[in-house]
């Protein structure tokens, strides 16, 4: 039976010659996620259901990041259950404050996450590894526990989207015009439970941090998975971090889709999302002079290297305009680092931007820049819901770092070339 490469993957670990769109399987994991917001709701399932061990404590990472450093006391008692689970239960890849980064960009870093692995993780942007040739997926706490305790999942295989993309990006367009556009084009609930397969010669120009872009928001147009074919950028990208033997799962010519998508990447233009659904999308050249009063660049979907270096191209010998607030949040210590050593964090600093240790923050109105109402966000984040940056009448414009830094310049939504 011919299959995509999603189901190829959940045929491998459910132990079966083949699946289709529809099936519920059984599935063993490769790796279990949770983090300072989920892990202790998973904590209490786990051992009201009368479980006292984890299947295998290499096997489950957890990634202190969403409300770290501590913003309140119910964040420091939430990190103190996870933490003491951790270390009760010796668990191998456990990430706290001063060794930690925003999970969706640490995992892939640490090699803990690769081709053809089975993942699934309570955070809904797990989809993130997808990127690499990996079905990943968001779930509950519940799921979160019963993975913990058993090694497996029970899943319905999701039915399919093609998504092919031709041609390459022009300068200043990236991986996050790509996926705002393309959830523009099928709306939020446009691929509600299925996975969305990214092929065609366009995936070869694409960087791997334009596909952990473009996967991480899978789950905005619904997807329950995004995925992306293993190539030889993935390839070089694992070489010295993911040390498990690779597993590089192909779509069948025949492979059965829902339906096909094609995007031509050589006619994207920076785009943006207006408050408040991602798929509310304009070109940002469309809605140029929207003021803003503050700019956040970073997290799990733009908080890597090549974001930080984007932002400080634009930033250099810049100021943050008078009454804009930028924030920058390298998405993990190793990222970071980089960025003193390559000297983006004095690029960063001499603008006028407060840079931050590693954390979510303000993506989800935890801390680190929450808004008051009547103001408005331009961010790299991935969701721009009502009050998702704070007060309810605040507003989030979704944005690549080049636009977001642009605009935090210009003081209203801009391209780098109006500076």
């Amino acid at each position: 039976m011919a299959m995509t490469m999603t189901q190829k993957i959940m045929a491998d670990h459910a132990g079966l010659e083949s699946v289709k769109a529809g099936d519920l399987i059984e599935a063993k994991l490769d790796l279990v996620l949770g983090n300072d917001v989920t892990t202790p709701v998973a904590i209490d399932v786990f051992r009201n259901a009368g479980f006292t061990k984890v299947f295998d404590n290499e096997k489950i990472a957890i990634v202190l990041d969403h409300y770290t450093p501590c913003k309140d006391i119910k964040s420091a008692q939430l990190c103190k259950k996870a933490r003491d689970f951790a270390n009760e239960q010796n668990i191998t890849n456990f990430f706290d404050v001063g060794c930690v980064g925003i999970e969706h960009a640490l995992l892939p870093e640490k090699g803990l996450v690769g081709p053809g692995d089975m993942i699934i993780g309570a955070d809904s942007h797990t989809c993130t590894y997808g990127a690499l040739g990996a079905f990943s997926t968001g779930v509950g706490s519940t799921d979160m526990a019963a993975g913990m305790a058993a090694g497996e999942n029970w899943f319905k295989v999701p039915e399919a989207i093609k998504i092919t993309l031709k041609g390459s990006l022009k300068p200043y367009v990236t991986g996050k015009d790509v996926i705002l556009h393309l959830i523009g084009l099928i709306g939020v609930d446009g691929a509600l439970y299925k996975s969305m397969e990214f092929t065609g010669e366009g995936v070869a120009s694409l960087s791997m941090d334009d596909r952990f872009t473009i996967a991480n928001m899978a789950i905005e147009a619904g997807g329950k998975n995004g995925i992306f074919p293993v190539d030889e950028k993935t390839l070089e990208y694992c070489k010295d971090r993911f040390t498990r033997p690779v597993k590089a799962y192909e779509a069948d010519a025949d492979a059965v889709y829902e339906r096909e998508v094609v995007i031509d990447l050589d006619t994207l233009e920076p785009t943006v999302s207006l408050p408040h659904l991602p798929s509310n999308t304009k070109t940002a050249a469309e809605v140029k002079g929207m003021k803003i009063d503050q700019a956040v660049i970073g997290s799990c979907t733009n908080g890597r290297i090549s974001d930080m270096r984007a932002a400080a191209q634009i930033l250099k010998g810049r100021k943050v305009a008078d009454g804009v607030r930028c924030i920058v949040i390298p998405a993990t210590q190793d990222v970071y680092m980089q960025c003193i050593e390559e000297g983006l964090t004095k690029i960063f600093i001499e603008a006028g931007c407060a840079v931050s240790t590693p954390t979510c923050g303000p993506c989800l109105g935890g801390h680190m820049g929450c808004m008051c109402e009547g103001e408005r966000a331009v961010a790299t984040t991935n969701r721009n819901f009502v009050g998702r940056m704070g007060h309810t009448a605040s507003e989030v414009i979704l944005a690549s770092p080049y636009v977001a830094a642009a605009s935090a310049v210009a003081g209203c939504i801009a391209l780098p070339e109006d500076l």
